[in-house]
């Protein structure tokens, strides 16, 4: 199953970065007073314990979200950053990425502050959640309850509607154990449901590269407006497709430009909204116009394709009108040294226009959904990184040798895959490449980026693990740049 998905969602100043790096267990959220400073969503893998009443070798994964405070700004007037940015223009930017990490969520954690009781943006984020139909995924929990002489305070809460709040303490670590049971109860239902839905691919690239021309040519109708000036799809378009009995679900993008090249707050919202159509998708395909060179900007969206681990395929549009020049061969060594990192992408050279190449390019964008979602058992996991291990291991000038005490698959879409070492410090970057190229021969996950996370051995014993528990707890890899997933795999 994919990961339990946990999304931290209040009003500025609540406390939700502080209660975000206290279940993570380290400080990944910047914690400043100052409304607005988390803008962006932020997420880390969360180890949820098991309750006390329940095996103590029992462990659950989860991925926490961290999202910016509802309503910064709002009523204030311009006010401006270091860099010069009117804040109040980020209101709806902080807004929408709220809204994504609501929809998308498993479970949301509806932070509040016990001193300063129900506000009115409590009761505003309230009632955007219940009219949005997620009420049932809420659970209301109360913040900077220090002791048992607060929760008195938190009472009033209930009034919001969602039930019984859990008071807690992101500060002392008050109440933690009683809200792990709550995620932990979470993370018990959602494993084992299966809900069938349609496969979901975004075509993402620069503007004018021909993405609207190839969503009419799947659906062999015209479904989104094609037009020759560049930018006229501002929002993302979702079309739902039926072809040869199978059903999918196709988001057309707005097309990206850098950042000094866009004319008005429209165009700024379009490119958060093709980022967000790129995270909801299962299949991104990354649409290029053979008749122009590779972009900074398609560079660009080649690394956060790379950083959100989105399974790609390559769809080079165009091509019939410059293979009198080049060969196919060519393109793709010029393509292997534009865009970096992402070369295990699979490729296809299409025309939109033409409705030509399109069905090797589903056939693909299914195969790479499959790819994802597909579990490895953990004993052929673990032999196979023994095999790698003892070809070439990593080991340190002072002759200190890594040792993999155990591996396990825990999770999906992205395959991701958690080792257990004597001393993560020597999995350097450049070995950490090695082994995923070792594993991509190795796995059937060949054209699909894998998450890894490299751990040491903590509290549970490597005996309950070798028992046969493969759900493994995961601590930080302390060579990962930004999160404890690392990107550079």
């Amino acid at each position: 199953m994919s990961l339990l998905r946990i999304a931290i969602v209040g009003r500025p100043n609540v406390g939700k970065s502080s209660l975000f790096n206290r279940l993570i267990g380290r400080r990944v959220s910047i914690v400043d007073p100052t409304p607005g400073v988390t803008r962006d969503r932020i997420s880390g893998m969360l180890e949820i314990p098991a309750p006390s009443d329940v095996d103590d070798r029992e462990v659950r994964f989860a991925e926490l979200t961290d999202t910016g405070g509802y309503g910064v700004y709002v009523g204030e007037g311009a006010r401006f950053d270091d860099a010069g940015m009117d804040l109040t223009k980020l209101t709806d930017a902080i807004e929408s990425q709220i809204r994504y990490a609501t929809r998308e969520a498993d479970l949301i954690v509806f932070l509040l502050d016990a001193h300063s009781g129900v506000a009115a943006l409590d009761e505003t984020v309230a009632g955007i959640m219940r009219k949005s139909g997620i009420a049932e995924k809420v659970l209301p929990v109360v913040n900077k309850v220090d002791d048992e002489s607060w929760e008195a305070h938190g009472h009033e809460f209930f009034a919001l509607g969602f039930g019984d709040p859990v008071f807690v303490s992101a500060k002392s670590g008050f109440g933690r154990a009683k809200l792990a049971k709550k995620l932990w109860e979470a993370a018990e239902n959602h494993q084992g449901h299966v809900e069938e839905q349609l496969l979901k691919f975004a075509i993402v690239g620069e503007r004018n590269a021909g993405k609207s021309t190839l969503i009419n040519a799947l659906a062999g109708q015209k479904r989104v407006i094609v037009s020759e000036i560049a930018g006229t799809t501002r929002d993302s378009v979702d079309v739902e497709l039926d072809i040869n009995g199978h059903k999918y679900l196709a988001i057309d993008t707005a097309g990206v430009r850098k950042k000094k090249s866009w004319a008005d707050d429209v165009e700024y919202f379009s490119n958060l909204r093709a980022r967000d159509a790129m995270l909801r998708s299962d299949v991104c395909i990354f649409l290029l116009d053979a008749t122009k060179e590779i972009s900074q900007v398609e560079k660009k969206l080649s690394l956060e394709l790379q950083k959100q681990f989105k399974p790609t395929v390559i769809a080079v549009n165009k091509f019939d009108l410059v293979e009198d020049t080049t060969s196919p061969q060519e393109y793709v060594d010029y393509l292997t040294q534009e865009l970096r990192g992402i070369d295990y992408a699979p490729l296809v050279f299409i025309s939109a226009k033409e409705s030509e190449g399109l069905e090797d390019l589903m056939k693909i964008v299914v195969n790479l959904d499959r790819q994802a979602k597909h579990r490895e058992s953990t004993g052929k996991m673990n032999r196979i990184i023994e095999e790698i291990i003892s070809e070439r291991g990593p080991s340190s000038k002072l002759g200190t040798r890594a040792k993999i005490l155990y591996t396990a698959q825990v999770g999906i879409s992205p395959p991701t895959i958690v080792l257990v070492v004597n001393k993560p410090t020597l999995f350097t970057p450049g070995y950490r490449r090695y082994l995923m190229n070792r594993l991509r021969e190795r796995l059937p996950f060949s054209e699909i980026p894998i998450r890894m996370v490299i751990t040491e051995r903590n509290r549970i014993s490597l005996s309950a693990l070798k028992g046969g528990d493969h759900r493994i707890p995961v601590t930080d890899d302390p060579d990962s740049s930004d999160d404890i997933i690392d990107h550079e795999s």
